[in-house]
């Protein structure tokens, strides 16, 4: 069970804070959205949550229908702090070499060196797998990928291929991400129901999270209010947090997450599961389904949650609050026309007036008052 100290920092966390928290812990990934205006703000809090928070790397991809696969790896790739400091310190800048444990510069990957020539189709080399050495450019440890949505489905295709197997291919090598490992898609959306990416990078997200404007964004609130510090904490990759040190460290997710795989699920607990995820497939409002990946991640989220509230079982409650976050983006609401009581002869003006207004979070809600949940 996890000690009160840390219990007593998890539960001073935000709902952006924990959303986070929870990828890192199931080693799984998530997709944030909030309202187009509010879209900034929300990519410097969570910039803010990784750094200061995590202590994690963090990167921004601004993705748009022109994205390209090149721009999207490059964007990946940070550059370790000592490299950085030391690459700004020197006046004169280093000589190029053709090899790649050199190169800093990610868009040296893909952009041809007018100064040194392609090699001959004899002489050319294997890809080289970067690990992420000393002064060598790296996978961040949190990708914010803005409107990813938007991007070519080819782009969101090498995203799933990222997540999947945990590395990217570049034109002359292969970067590994690290341990510590989050992508989080950051989208803007009305409701967190909207928010969705190609079907099966979508599928692969574990949990989805809506921020609502009116919730506030503490750390950029707080960093708000020392202009100095937020110019270090945004513009000046934080040097400040090498003293303070992030709040939830790597020991620490590493310790919530052995905890999750001790926790204990009743046999009652799992019927109750297994039947909200019967009546989501049920659900008439619902399209194509609820898949299987999706139920891997409800149980694997059920299960996280229990540490987190000093818990080595999971509670009916724990699994209503697992559905609310697992099947929100992955509910394709239905056409009126598609529903299935057509084919029996409904009336097509009953059935849109019976569709109107609903959700994934209407569905997510009525299916969890429909099923009974154990005493």
């Amino acid at each position: 069970m996890a000690d009160d100290l840390l219990l007593e920092k998890i539960h001073d966390l935000s709902d952006l804070e924990l959303a986070i928290l929870l990828c890192l812990v199931s080693r799984e990934h998530g997709i944030i959205s909030t309202p187009a205006d509010t879209i900034d703000d929300l990519i410097e809090e969570l910039q803010l949550v990784a750094r200061k928070t995590f202590g994690l790397s963090c990167v921004v991809v601004n993705c748009h229908a022109g994205t390209t696969l090149e721009e999207f790896a490059s964007a990946l790739l940070h550059l370790p702090k000592p490299a950085a400091a030391a690459a700004s310190a020197t006046s004169t800048p280093a000589p190029r070499t053709p090899s790649l444990q050199t190169r800093p510069d990610s868009a040296s990957y893909f952009v041809a060196n007018p100064h040194h020539p392609r090699p001959s189709r004899g002489s050319i080399s294997p890809l080289t797998v970067l690990t992420g050495g000393p002064g060598a450019a790296q996978i961040a440890n949190c990708v914010l990928a803005r409107n990813l949505d938007r991007a070519p489905r080819a782009v969101q295709i090498q995203a799933l291929e990222l997540l999947r197997t945990r590395r990217i291919f570049t034109r002359t090598s292969v970067q590994a991400a690290p341990k510590q490992f989050v992508f989080v898609p950051v989208l803007e959306a009305d409701s967190g129901g909207e928010a969705h990416v190609t079907p099966h990078l979508n599928d692969f997200f574990s949990l989805a999270h809506w921020h609502d404007p009116e919730d506030g964004l503490v750390n950029l609130e707080e960093a708000a209010d020392d202009a100095a510090s937020m110019e270090s904490a945004l513009r000046s990759k934080h040097q400040d947090e090498g003293l303070a040190g992030p709040s939830i460290s790597e020991s620490d997710i590493g310790h919530l997450a052995q905890l999750s795989q001790q926790v204990q699920v009743d046999i009652d607990v799992v019927r109750y599961q297994m039947n909200v995820v019967s009546f989501l497939r049920m659900h008439r409002a619902v399209d194509h389904g609820i898949t299987p990946a999706a139920t891997k991640h409800f149980e694997k989220l059920m299960r996280c949650l229990a540490p987190l509230h000093k818990l080595d079982y999971v509670t009916p409650a724990l699994v209503g609050l697992a559905a609310r976050k697992v099947y929100l983006h992955r509910i394709r609401i239905t056409s009126p026309a598609k529903e299935r009581s057509m084919q029996w002869g409904s009336k097509l003006e009953a059935v849109q007036s019976l569709l109107e207004g609903i959700g994934p979070e209407e569905v997510i809600e009525e299916v969890l008052e429909m099923v009974t949940a154990p005493l």
